[in-house]
């Protein structure tokens, strides 16, 4: 049998680095699509690198030299907040509607990376456009995988970093509106995951998957067993009213300091739990825990 060749877009981020890595163990050619393809080459000698703009692949036909060779794409590409020449609609929608139209037309499997808790009513054009990517693919036609993570911990990951950086912190600031459960799990159980689809002849029994760790926290309760694992004493919690979180939120929106966005305070007032969770059916096993004491390590990349 010939070894799969799989193209994994944002294979450099926070996401795409750990389903490189675990594709690669799993014996699976790895192929990175990444606009700097130079910079990256000495990090991934496992991998073979194809130079591309996520935003400007905004055709089907835009995609047929890029899926040359590919038995499987996986997509890791994502914004937190749009820049000059990169907006929501653009990375969220309508390039991946493009790239599951080329899929289908190639017979090329697709693996989406999308997210927890979208829903109609978001007034969030970070979560409204990722909803009407994954529309777009389910109707292209192609053989796709929708998978919708919980949090994410791990190491490089900036949300990741920034929130064991706040459980250090003497002071937990809660919103009192966060009364949602968050799933956390390891980015490296993700990377798994999608080496178990992509080893998959088809999608058809997977098509929207949501997958998270094996407990609910509440956000309080996930700040304190991050910092369990680096100081012994408990935080001061301050409560804070809905509409200074809100204010916060677009404040973060507009400076870029933060990962912090008027996106994650939506996501915050409901569950973030996946229902049902099929991490464990992926991997064969348990979901590793998230470790208090885990070393995160603060690397911004881009994911494209």
């Amino acid at each position: 049998m010939s070894i799969l060749n799989v193209l994994v877009l944002g294979g450099t981020g926070f996401i795409g680095r750990h389903a490189a890595a675990a594709l690669h163990a799993s014996g699976l050619k790895v192929t990175i699509g990444s606009r700097h393809p130079a910079r990256h080459k000495a990090m991934f000698l496992f991998a073979d690198f194809r130079a591309m703009r996520f935003e400007n692949l905004l055709k089907p036909g835009d995609w047929t030299a890029l899926l040359a060779e590919t038995n499987v794409v996986v997509n890791c590409v994502g914004i937190l907040r749009q820049r000059p020449g990169e907006s929501y609609d653009d990375i969220h929608h309508r390039a991946p509607a493009a790239l599951a139209a080329a899929c289908a037309s190639t017979n090329v499997r697709l693996v989406h990376t999308s997210a927890l808790g979208l829903h109609e009513s978001a007034k969030s054009r970070f979560l409204s456009s990722k909803l009407l990517g994954e529309r777009a693919i389910a109707a292209s036609g192609c053989d796709y995988s929708i998978v919708r993570p919980s949090l994410l911990d791990g190491e490089g990951g900036f949300g990741a970093s920034w929130l064991r950086g706040l459980s250090r912190s003497p002071l937990h600031v809660i919103p009192r509106g966060a009364r949602g459960g968050i799933a956390a799990m390891r980015c490296t159980d993700l990377g798994e995951a999608f080496a178990a689809l992509a080893s998959m002849p088809t999608f058809r029994d997977h098509r929207e998957i949501e997958l998270g760790g094996i407990h609910a926290y509440g956000y309080a309760e996930y700040l304190r067993v991050l910092r369990a694992g680096y100081v012994a004493s408990k935080a001061l919690q301050l409560t804070l009213p809905n509409w200074l979180t809100r204010v916060g939120a677009h404040v973060c929106d507009g400076l870029h300091f933060s990962p912090f966005s008027y996106g994650h305070w939506i996501l915050l007032q409901r569950d973030n739990v996946p229902s049902p969770n099929r991490l464990s059916e992926l991997l064969g096993r348990q979901p590793h825990p998230i470790s208090s004491a885990q070393s995160v390590v603060v690397r911004e990349t881009s994911t494209a």
